[in-house]
């Protein structure tokens, strides 16, 4: 495995425009006129065009709906935000060591962005729970991941996958890492912005869903980022692709969908109105044939080729740019049939 090299501060020897995506050489100057990757700057504009704060939000209407939510909404809706934080948390930490061994200095800034993005969204959680319950009661929610058994077995697996990277930077843990990040931008993610959705379209919580509706649109992007540096990685590096490491992607990615379904076992035991939880595991099947398929490997699953919550892909879309609480009322206070558009493989 070859050893990953940090870039340099500055190299006045070396092109601005890289010469390798790792382990290359660079000026480490950034012109985005020079890059060697036609879909950088692009993709940077389009994370710039997504900058929101979650102050937009007026969370007044969702102070008043919290309370009303059943036993079993609550608790899913406490423990998936707890969920979140995590995520966002360890995903701020990971992108910026990626940062340091990407030598193109256009890959770099825009993990810089992406690093930026994570921080607003973890915020945004705290500004969630800050409006709608006492300082007591987000505090336990955010130490639900040290506690709770299934969380844990689900956290532990990215965070293995990421630590792995970190304490030994090679070519190999590096393009190991890129799995489990499209994993937990990709996979995990989905599974709770699903559950956010579902409230929205009975008409609870709103301004919530708002807020996790503008994460999911940086989340897409975010994906789209890795799953470049991945297939360039293996473009740049041949050694890497190989038989062993695309049945690497497609294990991984099984083992995850598995985790991801035993945790939605867990927190939707008790029914809730409007998740069909025989449709949310074949979305993470389906979701999960989505990523390895973004990332140039053979799908994992057999079929699923459909995505069975067909009415999620309205939430998931924005378009035309941001909105704000009142503007979104005809696509938030109406409900949605199974027949208003969805991605196909």
């Amino acid at each position: 495995m070859t050893r990953l090299q940090e870039r340099k501060l500055y190299d006045v020897s070396a092109p601005n425009a890289s010469t390798g995506i790792i382990n290359g050489q660079s000026s480490n100057v950034l012109n985005w006129d020079d890059t060697r990757f036609s879909w950088a700057y692009p993709l940077y504009k389009n994370m710039l065009a997504n900058f929101w704060t979650p102050f937009e939000i007026n969370m007044s209407n969702d102070v008043k709906q919290y309370e009303s939510l059943s036993s079993t909404e609550k608790e899913a809706f406490n423990k998936i935000i707890g969920l979140l934080a995590f995520l966002d948390s360890i995903q701020t930490d990971y992108s910026m060591h990626v940062a340091r061994y990407l030598t193109d200095s256009s890959l770099s800034a825009l993990m810089t962005v992406l690093s930026f993005q994570e921080v607003v969204h973890n915020q945004s959680y705290s500004y969630v729970l800050s409006s709608v319950t006492d300082k007591n009661k987000q505090d336990e929610i955010f130490e639900y991941w040290k506690s709770d058994p299934v969380l844990r077995e689900r956290n532990d697996f990215i965070a293995k996958g990421y630590e792995a990277f970190t304490k030994n930077p090679t070519s190999q843990t590096f393009m190991e890492s890129i799995v489990y990040d499209v994993i937990l931008e990709g996979l995990n993610f989905y599974s709770g912005f699903s559950f956010f959705y579902n409230l929205a379209r009975n008409q609870k919580m709103v301004s919530t869903s708002t807020m996790i509706n503008y994460i999911n649109r940086d989340e897409q992007l975010h994906v789209h980022l890795f799953t470049n540096i991945f297939k360039e990685m293996l473009r740049e590096n041949p050694e890497l692709n190989t038989a062993a490491n695309h049945q690497f992607v497609r294990e991984t990615f099984v083992k995850a969908a598995e985790l991801e379904i035993n945790w939605a076992r867990y927190l939707f035991k008790e029914p809730i109105e409007g998740i069909n939880l025989t449709d949310l595991e074949d979305y993470i099947k389906f979701m999960a044939n989505k990523r390895v398929n973004e990332l140039g490997i053979e799908r994992p699953f057999d079929g699923h080729r459909k995505n069975p919550m067909r009415w999620i892909k309205v939430y998931e879309d924005v378009n035309g740019g941001k909105t704000d609480f009142f503007e979104q009322k005809s696509r938030q206070y109406t409900k949605v049939g199974a027949d208003n558009g969805f991605d196909d493989l």
